[in-house]
């Protein structure tokens, strides 16, 4: 029996393929598993006005849904106790040590600081509480997130060309101020491309070789990497001018990914296809298990790392701006139900440059769905990308 209503299916497509039309998005690809049931679907082209369709296994920058994959190989190191949870990490990250903190978060970078109360964890990098990155509940602009600019951090888009190599990288962010103390607010971002830093000093290996060997191979993410040579399966990523509307490529095929980075992204840098992201999220959904029965992760890690951490539901501020979202070890939570898709427990994360992928335990159900185009905002993220849950979730059949 399937797992899905396949008239619901087809309005999917139907809806999917209504946005290429509309050219609100270029290139979509989807897919939807549940209970053996492998559904995927595809629309547009992979780069506008260029022939070439997009295919089930077409590449696509996946930014941000970066900071999963490489949490769960932070829970790999864990297990074994190459690292702890709550062991500080200035012996791996001296230029953390020692850190000053801003009397007034919001004010100037160069204001009145104090001592950090306590040093900086391992806990603290993944739940993003390790005191920088951007604030959701901020206004902008934002001193720390301007200053991390100017110094070639990687504040904005991902840009894998821009960073410099990860110890200049860490000795650049040793000259900030932590805007909170460790442990006391939840920041969006630098903790996924420290923690990418600190997954290669523990392991002695550079973090593209280290994924690779503990993660994507088990995992068989062939195609999952910081860089490709198969351009021709990479389509452009597109934006638009905040001020005209305009439509401008952000990247081309031959662009930024097309060669290593200096300094690989915890945060934002993988690309990936539909049928690797299915991989990963099979693997958690199905408690840390691979298709052949092995283990990947315990189920304990499984668990913690898909529980909210930062106590959204007792009022501290978390990714969402309605409070339904909480963080877990590198995933975001769903801690409140607030429409017709993802229940109580769900977890996942959306990607900037345009994709998004989700388990959610009760429905027994994994969905991806990668695009071309770049979010203009997060909450809510583009139409197409509601639009693909909202449909999903009205397929489910049982």
């Amino acid at each position: 029996m399937s797992g899905f209503d396949p008239g619901v299916l087809d309005r999917l497509r139907h809806v999917v393929a209504g946005h290429v039309e509309r050219d609100s998005v270029g290139g979509v690809a989807w897919l939807a598993a549940r209970d053996g049931d492998v559904e995927a679907g595809v629309a547009g082209t992979l780069t506008r006005g260029e022939p070439e369709p997009v295919s089930r296994d077409s590449l696509f920058r996946i930014a941000s849904m970066t900071k999963p994959i490489v949490a769960v190989g932070a829970l790999i190191l864990i297990e074994k106790c190459a690292l702890r949870l709550d062991d500080p990490v200035d012996d791996l990250l001296p230029e953390l040590a020692n850190r000053r903190v801003l009397v007034e978060p919001s004010g100037p970078i160069d204001g009145d600081t104090v001592a950090a109360h306590r040093p900086i964890t391992v806990r603290d990098v993944l739940t993003f509480r390790l005191g920088l990155g951007m604030d959701f509940g901020a206004p902008w602009p934002q001193a720390l997130i301007e200053e991390m600019g100017r110094l070639g951090l990687g504040s904005g888009p991902p840009e894998p060309q821009v960073p410099p190599d990860p110890d200049e990288w860490m000795r650049r962010v040793a000259t900030l101020p932590l805007l909170y103390q460790p442990g006391e607010r939840w920041l969006y971002n630098t903790g996924s491309d420290v923690l990418g830093v600190l997954l290669a000093r523990a392991a002695d290996q550079p973090l593209d070789v280290f994924l690779r060997d503990r993660v994507l191979e088990p995992l068989g993410m062939v195609d999952t990497a910081f860089t490709t040579q198969g351009i021709d399966r990479l389509g452009s990523c597109y934006t638009r001018n905040p001020q005209t509307g305009e439509l401008v490529v952000f990247d081309a095929p031959d662009g930024q990914w097309a060669k290593p980075p200096a300094f690989s992204s915890g945060g934002g840098g993988l690309l990936s296809t539909l049928d690797d992201m299915f991989g990963f999220g099979r693997m958690l959904l199905s408690g840390g298990r691979l298709p052949d029965g092995r283990r990947l992760l315990s189920r304990a890690s499984v668990e913690a790392m898909t529980t909210d951490h930062i106590g959204v539901g007792a009022g501290a501020p978390g990714p969402s701006p309605d409070g339904s979202l909480g963080w877990g070890l590198g995933v975001g939570v769903q801690v409140r139900r607030v429409g017709l898709s993802r229940t109580v427990g769900s977890y996942g994360w959306d990607g900037g440059l345009g994709t998004s992928w989700a388990n959610d335990p009760a429905e027994r159900l994994v969905g991806v769905v990668l695009t071309t185009d770049m979010f203009t905002s997060a909450f809510p993220p583009p139409a197409v990308i509601q639009d693909f849950w909202t449909c999903l979730y009205a397929a489910l059949d049982d």
